[in-house]
């Protein structure tokens, strides 16, 4: 029986998986974390899925319980500018799609909504708040979908029935050393220690972390979230890596950490499409986090920082920037003999949908629901490791459909991206899609995160539309249609009216702190 864990590595991944660990076994599984105080963490994975809320729920944490210590801030969705042409935009919200008489209001709005509006304005509540900048929550702290408030309590993303209408934004770095607190002070021994070898046994599994003071640290079971690096399922296990560079074209960033002097924030994160990649704008409070990812194949890492300290921080001269090599793929499995990577070390899509937060809480949710007992079963590992490839295999998938349905050939990166190859159950979906919307049969057929409203919400918003609406929509009284995008505008007015401002609320939690 597993009765003790060392994870090798801190930073979000490596205290996400303590805490999650002491909070589902207590006392019951002793949990180690050994960190280098010489190691720098990636520290710029700051946006995140709605998703979240149950593990800090799983924790027993309250919004206002960390937020304030984290330079948190609230993500309503996604912002993509000028993936289509310059200067347009729309969001990919947090947010189902209404029904009318059995179908969408996407269906409803190729048929007959107001073809001078986006789609996103009249299907969506989420895109007006964006446009006004609100908060999702009044400054009592209600929600303003008062019938989604409220603790999920030990709840994972298996609970997931409505969705959630936000996410998080937060500074990485604050969030891990809130957690290593939060951690310590319930248990988990924590080591800062330099790692200076990994010894294996006759089978070899991992024995034990030979470390530069603490001398060797032993366990049943040893997580690694070292990051890219992997050095345990990687430079040990020798477990092999598949890359995704053939059909994802991005394979490094530089970030920056801008400073905000204006009492406003955007209650979304932004993505802007740029010759060679995209810029990320995240916004904290106190501070923006932004940050090109582009393909070193048309760019060169001194190109890349000039673009973006010239569109995020003009005459910043001094703001240190971050240069990052990407490394897009998983390990063929995540979990090897006696060794579970999380993060990083795990695998990783690029940013463009915030996975990274994502793919650490569900890898450490699975490993609680397939924890070995006295025999390490070989099927229950087996099933680990499917579960954690689907979910990355399908936001792969999802994220190539962001560049193939992307109106933009006007550049040497994009006109090659449109020549990568793609996934052929993404071909098939692109194919279906020229002649109708996907639905929840058509979509990716694992769990990976997003549903249908997200994939026709990314494909119409990039312009890749059926060539007509659904044929039985001609032999369908449109009257509870029409009501129904009619009350979603005056809800959407009303809530613009009553709202706060995201800055606003945001700074009242501050202060509260």
């Amino acid at each position: 029986m597993v009765k003790s864990v060392v994870i090798v590595g801190g930073g979000t991944a490596g205290w996400m998986s303590a805490t999650y660990l002491m909070a589902a076994f207590g006392g019951k599984v002793e949990v180690t974390l050994v960190e280098s105080d010489r190691v720098a963490t990636i520290g710029v994975g700051e946006a995140t899925f709605s998703t979240v809320r149950h593990f800090f729920d799983y924790l027993g944490l309250e919004e206002t319980d960390w937020m304030p210590y984290c330079a948190g801030s609230y993500k309503l969705g996604i912002r993509f500018e000028n993936w289509s042409a310059p200067g347009e935009y729309f969001y990919h919200p947090f947010e189902r799609l209404r029904t009318a008489d059995g179908f969408h209001l996407a269906d409803w709005w190729l048929k007959l909504g107001d073809q001078g509006s986006s789609f996103d304005k009249s299907c969506y509540l989420t895109a007006a708040m964006c446009d006004a900048k609100r908060s999702p929550r009044k400054l009592d702290n209600s929600l303003f979908a008062a019938e989604l408030d409220g603790s999920l309590g030990r709840s994972t993303l298996a609970e997931q029935r409505a969705q959630f209408p936000y996410a998080f934004h937060f500074d990485a770095s604050l969030l891990a050393a809130f957690l290593r607190d939060y951690g310590v002070s319930r248990g988990v021994r924590h080591v800062i220690d330099d790692v200076v070898g990994v010894e294996q046994d006759s089978r070899g599994w991992i024995s034990g972390i030979a470390t530069n003071e603490h001398g060797k640290l032993s366990a049943d079971l040893f997580i690694d979230c070292t990051g890219f690096r992997g050095l345990l399922i990687n430079k040990t296990l020798e477990e092999p890596f598949d890359s995704f560079e053939d059909v994802l074209p991005n394979n490094r960033a530089v970030a920056l950490r801008v400073p905000r002097e204006r009492e406003e924030m955007n209650p979304y994160t932004t993505a802007t499409a740029m010759d060679s990649g995209w810029i990320w704008d995240i916004p904290l409070f106190g501070r923006n986090g932004n940050g090109y990812v582009y393909s070193d194949a048309y760019c060169t890492p001194e190109e890349a920082e000039r673009t973006l300290r010239a569109k995020v921080a003009p005459g910043r001269d001094d703001l240190d920037a971050n240069h990052i090599r990407i490394r897009v793929g998983r390990h063929r499995d995540s979990w090897v003999r006696n060794c579970v990577a999380i993060g990083l070390s795990s695998a990783f899509v690029e940013p463009l949908e915030s996975t990274g937060i994502f793919f650490i809480q569900h890898g450490i949710e699975q490993l609680v629901k397939h924890f070995p007992g006295q025999e390490w079963d070989p099927r229950q590992i087996k099933a680990y490791n499917e579960r954690v490839a689907h979910v990355v295999d399908g936001v792969k998938e999802f994220l190539v459909l962001h560049y193939r349905a992307a109106a933009r050939d006007d550049t040497p990166y994009w006109k090659e991206t449109n020549l990568r190859p793609i996934p052929d159950g993404l071909a098939e979906k692109l194919e279906l899609a020229q002649t109708r919307l996907l639905d929840e049969e058509t979509v990716y057929p694992y769990y990976h995160g997003f549903e249908m409203y997200s994939w026709n919400t990314m494909l119409l918003g990039l312009g890749h539309r059926p060539r007509g609406h659904l044929p039985a929509l001609d032999h369908t009284d449109p009257g509870n249609a029409v009501e129904e995008f009619a009350r979603l505008r005056a809800e959407a007015d009303a809530l613009v009216a009553e709202m706060p401002s995201c800055y606003e609320y945001v700074a009242s939690i501050q202060r509260g702190a």
